[in-house]
């Protein structure tokens, strides 16, 4: 009924077996429907290939890397269990504007939803916010920005957007946060513009037991030492 935005339709298999399957999802293209795809989604492409397939979080539609999938009933109780308890290391690759003045910073910003003037609600720092932790590493220094490897353990939504943002450091080209963690007022819907990858995610296997670490190779841009 409508005509769905442009966006990459396209993955990579990073590993597959019986009870799991982890994709790279490049930037651009949707997790899940909504906000107008339908379609033109992570979700509806690996399904396609991987019928009843179920992703077990979700990246934003700027954010490529790493997403899981549980391909059965079983899969997907352990490792849904697995994400609530923190048994789930998740490192991501940013390019954030600016140069800090650390080499490894813990960042512990509450988060939590803020009225905008054009979006109606949106996530942001917030001192009543839900608590929050990153750690946040840097790789390489650049001229204007700062390649960085930032460890998530919590899971708000844009935790790593906010929380680079709220010590100075917004994403480079990012639309929607401002130094200080709190949203630009002009923002307009659009989840695009800025560097964040989902580099490894390791974990246990659900039904194998082994321990096991996923990565997806970074874009070009967050490759640390190239020329």
């Amino acid at each position: 009924p409508w005509q769905e935005e442009a966006a990459p339709l396209h993955y990579d298999v990073l590993h597959e077996d019986a009870g799991l399957l982890a994709v790279n999802k490049p930037s651009g293209l949707p997790t899940l429907p909504g906000g107008g795809f339908q379609e033109r989604t992570l979700l509806h492409l690996v399904r396609q290939a991987y019928p009843g397939a179920s992703p077990l979080h979700r990246l934003g539609r700027g954010t490529s890397g790493v997403v899981l999938f549980a391909r059965n009933g079983e899969a997907g109780a352990a490792l849904s269990r697995a994400w609530r308890d923190g048994a789930v290391d998740k490192v991501y690759r940013a390019l954030a504007s600016g140069t800090p003045g650390w080499d490894t910073q813990e960042i512990t910003t509450p988060i939590g939803p803020v009225s905008h003037p054009k979006l109606g609600q949106v996530y942001a720092a917030h001192p009543a916010g839900k608590p929050s932790r990153s750690v946040a590493r840097v790789l390489e220094r650049r001229a204007g920005s700062t390649l960085l490897d930032v460890t998530i353990h919590t899971g708000r939504p844009h935790q790593i957007r906010i929380h680079l943002a709220s010590v100075g450091h917004p994403l480079l080209g990012d639309p929607l946060y401002a130094p200080g963690g709190l949203p630009l007022p002009d923002a307009l819907p659009g989840d695009l513009g800025y560097l964040l990858h989902a580099h490894t995610l390791s974990f246990t296997h659900p039904l194998g037991g082994q321990v096991m670490t996923v990565t997806a190779p970074p874009p070009p841009e967050l490759v640390s030492g190239r020329s």
